[in-house]
């Protein structure tokens, strides 16, 4: 039987380069990221759906961390999003994202997002709704 403690990064997390430096704190997860080339428009700065997907991620995971402090094991979904974007990100730079669940319950949870670059600039800001799924 595989060890079932063993967690594979989702595709979009592999794709992005996130990894995740803190998940110690039921309801928050921090995360990294670089700020890659790959990712920028044509103005040369990083195109704001990355940013976007970067909070997802870390809300997303946030919220999972919250139902499983209460003995649950469910699925996250995002069922709607906002992102503030504050300041342009430059390319090259190491990307940090701060996720926490402001409030939730047994259906959903509300989480928020700040995404600061390697300067201390909070480049984005993000709030979500997740619906869990219960997971076998």
């Amino acid at each position: 039987m595989p060890d079932q403690r063993i967690q594979v990064p989702p595709n979009c997390e592999l794709t992005l380069g996130m990894t995740c430096v803190d998940k110690s704190e039921p309801g928050r997860t921090v995360w990294r990221m670089s700020a890659d080339e790959r990712f920028a428009n044509p103005a040369g700065i990083i195109q704001g759906g990355f940013l976007s997907a970067m909070a997802d991620s870390a809300m997303g995971a946030a919220a999972v961390t919250f139902a499983v402090a209460s003995g649950r094991k469910v699925f996250s979904s995002n069922v709607e999003m906002k992102t503030s974007f504050l300041a342009p990100t430059r390319v090259g730079s190491v990307l940090e994202c701060t996720a926490q669940v402001v409030s939730g319950g047994r259906r959903v949870a509300f989480a928020e997002a700040e995404v600061v670059d390697d300067l201390r600039v909070v480049v984005a800001r993000a709030s979500s709704t997740y619906l869990f799924t219960p997971r076998d």
